[in-house]
């Protein structure tokens, strides 16, 4: 099929909330893909934090081969061998003393944290509308469900679904006195993201979090974490708040967990797991024998492979180099941050156009708010192929840097 069919298609029968698509790939190895002229590109996209282990990684496609011949789908009213595997690893990841539920979407797992949030103020008061309220942080994006976009304190989310789910009020991300002075006999929970992505790639301090973790048990508040983006030792431990030696309460987490089959994921600490009687939540795809077949080869090759001491170590390379690129074009680049490989340049225009051109000079990237520029790639990444990002990267803001010149 051509270009121009698969455009035509598009325009006739696929919903604009994307707008148009730009561009048609095709196929993918490693952290390369290539379009349907056979263009090849660097992937520093990953599908948006998913494609952990990059395209077509053998053992990943393997699993899923071999899964898909014997079971694919029964439902969650019959037990799967992969889903209990699945849920196992995942509660020794977090810790232990916890218990998993599946879903199919980083949007479905903070759905599940705030109905959590609803069932254990109701668990403390009594009453369902006496404490339910959930602090969240400013340029936090939790998804776009009615509940997340509720806790997504942002007006190009929320704008023209109003009215929205009550119960959210914000406060800026590392102020932890802000926080505090939000807290009252209404509140159930504080959730934030431990770096905001959507909201331009913004980390939790490891002073924020700590300092969180004592105030919701002072208070008696849940404290819940959103990993579903920089989870899945994408900030170089497979959850990036355990970089501040705390451990929350529940965590939502999803993208990368899969490699790049749709799944999300909630844990629950076993003190409030029992919140979710039967009955209570449910789903129809979450946890099937073949998301999870993936799930678990996924984390094994991030095991086996040293994916998180990779992303670690050439993840701080990468973040000196955007840092070296700062210094070199400050009026440009304002400022460079984040962690692992979940990166991002803030430059000083909107990010659309940049990201068009560095598309254009074969590198694919994704924008973020506050005119950031992600930089998302496989955990599999080697110190050569961020090299090579980084030489397109300079190259095109060197190029737009003199353009603006010229025009002053």
């Amino acid at each position: 099929m051509t270009t121009q069919n698969t455009e035509q298609l598009y325009k006739d029968n696929v919903l604009g909330n994307y707008g148009l698509p730009p561009i048609t790939f095709t196929r993918g190895r490693g952290v390369r893909v290539w379009d349907d002229d056979d263009k090849e590109y660097i992937d520093f996209c990953s599908g948006i934090a998913v494609l952990t282990l990059g395209h077509s990684h053998p053992r990943l496609v393997s699993a899923i081969q071999a899964q898909a011949e014997k079971l694919i789908h029964i439902s969650n009213l019959y037990r799967n061998e992969n889903q209990a595997n699945l849920a196992a690893k995942l509660n020794q990841l977090a810790g232990g003393g916890g218990k998993v539920f599946f879903c199919n979407s980083g949007a479905e797992a903070n759905e599940g944290l705030i109905k959590l949030s609803r069932l254990y103020g109701k668990s403390k008061s009594g009453e369902e509308a006496k404490q339910f309220k959930v602090i969240v942080a400013e340029q936090a994006f939790h998804g776009r469900t009615f509940g997340g976009m509720s806790a997504t304190p942002q007006e190009k989310i929320q704008g023209g679904f109003r009215p929205l789910v009550p119960g959210f009020e914000a406060a800026p991300l590392n102020d932890l006195q802000a926080f505090a002075d939000k807290i009252d006999d209404s509140v159930s929970a504080v959730f934030v993201e431990t770096i905001q992505g959507e909201g331009g790639i913004r980390p939790c301090s490891i002073e924020f979090l700590q300092g969180l973790r004592k105030l919701c048990d002072e208070k008696g508040i849940l404290l819940l974490i959103d990993e579903v983006q920089c989870g899945a030792g994408r900030s170089g431990t497979f959850f990036a708040f355990q970089q501040a030696g705390i451990r929350p309460d529940a965590i939502g987490m999803a993208k990368g967990l899969g490699g790049g089959v749709p799944i999300g994921a909630i844990w629950i600490d076993d003190k409030h797991a029992p919140l979710f009687a039967p009955g209570t939540h449910g789903t129809t795809f979450g946890g099937t024998p073949l998301i999870c077949a993936a799930a678990l080869e996924t984390i094994s090759v991030l095991e086996d492979e040293n994916l998180l001491e990779n992303v670690s170590e050439n993840g701080a390379y990468f973040l000196e180099q955007l840092k070296a690129l700062k210094a070199e074009f400050p009026d440009y680049v304002l400022d460079a941050r984040g962690r692992g490989f979940m990166l991002g340049i803030q430059i000083a225009e909107l990010p659309f156009d940049m990201v068009t051109r560095l598309r254009r000079a074969g590198l694919v990237v994704p924008p973020a708010g506050g005119n950031v520029i992600r930089f998302l790639p496989p955990l599999i990444a080697t110190r050569e192929e961020i090299d090579e990002a980084l030489e397109v990267l300079k190259s095109v803001v060197s190029e737009r840097v003199a353009e603006l010149s010229a025009t002053t």
